[in-house]
């Protein structure tokens, strides 16, 4: 999710569910420890619970990370070892770790060693042509001993050459029962399913047949009304959802505020887009926003969100 869950879709998103677990997109460690990028770390009180989710393989430089992101008030520090990019790889990041399962463990226990905050690791079935059934096990076990007992899963394999980011996401086939083997074969860790989701309908299945959690990335941003404004009814229980009108007059203090400091409403409003997904005015809506986010204000949105209500209305 690199350029898309920034702190400003995080905030959003916040606002339509305030249960769920929101993770930053991918820091680099060494952008951090080296770079001095503590802009970076910035986030909004209210997105809490959030985890800062890391990537790197030097130990020592991972632990500085992890209290750097502690010191600015994550709730949770995740390592990445699932993406796929060139970019990532070209720094040993990612799913690329998926073959050195000792050195996650070794990063991961550098970790726990520097914070109080839970530890946490994203990661594949396997890359290129490791065999996932005899791969993930393996890394499972010695990660855990590392001290790590929640893992998100992301169900296919990641090709790290001849497919691209986006292919990997699509391209290798799911292997859920994969994901349900490994909590079968280490029932005490909390395993997390991710890959391919696109409903609440589809996370409820996978907690009722014994997961601990479900991580929905894509399908929650482009449809976050759909995923995030039903998630505290359909799965925790409260009996109300969000309104997604609403959800837009909430924003706009936030909007007004960030564009006094100096910043322009289409940083914010091009995670607005998918509000209103599939209703009745989402075109005008995103075409509104889309064409003139980079001159417009809060009356801009306003603007887009009338031709919402008047399709509502007819």
């Amino acid at each position: 999710m690199m350029d898309w869950t920034d702190r400003h879709c995080r905030y959003l998103h916040r606002l339509m569910s305030r249960h769920t677990l929101l993770y930053t997109e991918m820091v680099t460690a060494p952008a951090l420890v080296r770079g001095g990028a503590l802009h970076l770390l910035q986030f909004n009180s209210e997105e809490h619970p959030v985890a800062l989710q890391l990537g790197g393989s030097d130990p020592a430089e991972l632990a500085k990370a992890a209290r750097l992101g502690q010191d600015a008030g994550y709730d949770e520090i995740n390592l990445n070892v699932g993406c796929p990019s060139d970019r990532v790889q070209s720094g040993t990041f990612g799913a690329v770790l998926m073959k050195t399962p000792a050195l996650v463990a070794e990063c991961c226990a550098a970790m726990r060693a520097a914070v109080d905050v839970e530890v946490t690791v994203k990661c594949r079935i396997g890359v290129d042509d490791q065999v996932p059934q005899d791969v993930l096990p393996e890394f499972l076990s010695q990660v855990s001993a590392a001290g790590i007992s929640r893992f998100a899963v992301h169900a296919r394999k990641a090709w790290l050459k001849g497919l691209s980011p986006k292919e990997n996401r699509d391209i290798p086939p799911l292997d859920y029962d994969l994901v349900m083997q490994m909590k079968r074969m280490f029932p005490s860790l909390h395993l997390s399913v991710n890959g391919g989701i696109t409903s609440l309908e589809q996370a409820q299945r996978f907690l009722q047949a014994g997961l601990d959690g479900v991580m929905i990335g894509r399908a929650a941003y482009h449809q976050p009304s759909d995923i995030l404004g039903l998630a505290d009814h359909a799965i925790f229980g409260e009996a109300q959802t969000c309104d997604p009108v609403q959800i837009v007059h909430q924003m706009l203090p936030y909007i007004e505020a960030h564009m006094i400091s100096g910043g322009k409403l289409n940083q914010i409003t091009r995670h607005m887009l998918g509000l209103f997904a599939s209703k009745p005015g989402t075109r005008a809506w995103r075409r509104v926003l889309s064409e003139r986010g980079h001159i417009g204000g809060p009356e801009l949105v306003l603007e887009a969100l009338s031709h919402v209500e008047q399709a509502q209305a007819a």
